[in-house]
């Protein structure tokens, strides 16, 4: 898409009956938002799924939904690269509004100082005179960790923290784990020891 929101280049991949062809823009009516948006979230979690039995594959993809929390949950080892914005779009962990310090973390609440960073105004190197002013007064953001949260299903909504105090962080950066999340991503279940 150029700046203005249109299809650029002569020639575009599109799905039409069923099948995939090429057409200029112009005959374009829709855009998908995902190239993997073919399929549901669940189903996009199964690595490999073009070399899958499609009654294995549902089978699969109704076992995700149908998923509890585990008191030691692990990333998957092979994955499909969508674990981590499967679990941001959960809304079950919490995730950092913007940059900043991490100042205070227990198991209820983590702090992140924001703004008060330092300018150097002035040319040094011409006139030897440095002047430094703070851009804004630094204030607190509070996020507030669930423990122990009953959910709808009977099980046990626990967020854990994943930062430590002095930690810098960045904004869009996963600030504490949910209950079916291990650092940042999706955790259903745990890996086969081999």
């Amino acid at each position: 898409l150029d700046e203005y929101g249109f299809i650029k280049g002569p020639n575009v991949p599109v799905r039409y009956r069923q099948d995939w062809t090429t057409t200029p823009p112009e005959q374009v009516d829709y855009v998908a938002v995902s190239p993997v948006q073919i399929v549901s979230v669940a189903t996009s979690m199964i690595p490999f799924l073009e070399h899958d039995d499609a009654n294995r594959a549902l089978m699969g993809s109704n076992m995700q939904r149908q998923a509890v929390p585990l008191l030691k949950p692990e990333r998957p080892l092979v994955g499909t690269g969508l674990e981590a914005q499967a679990a941001r779009d959960s809304g079950m962990v919490i995730v950092s509004r913007t940059d900043g310090d991490v100042v205070y973390v227990d198991a209820t609440e983590i702090r992140v100082r924001v703004g008060g960073q330092r300018l150097v105004v002035g040319d040094e190197e011409k006139t030897g005179d440095r002047e430094q002013l703070r851009t804004d007064k630094p204030q607190e953001l509070k996020y507030k960790l669930s423990k122990y949260q009953r959910s709808n299903q009977d099980t046990c909504l626990n967020q854990k923290p994943l930062v430590r105090i002095g930690e810098k962080v960045v904004a869009g950066q996963v600030l504490a784990d949910g209950s079916s999340t291990e650092g940042g991503e999706l955790a259903l279940g745990q890996n086969i020891v081999v």
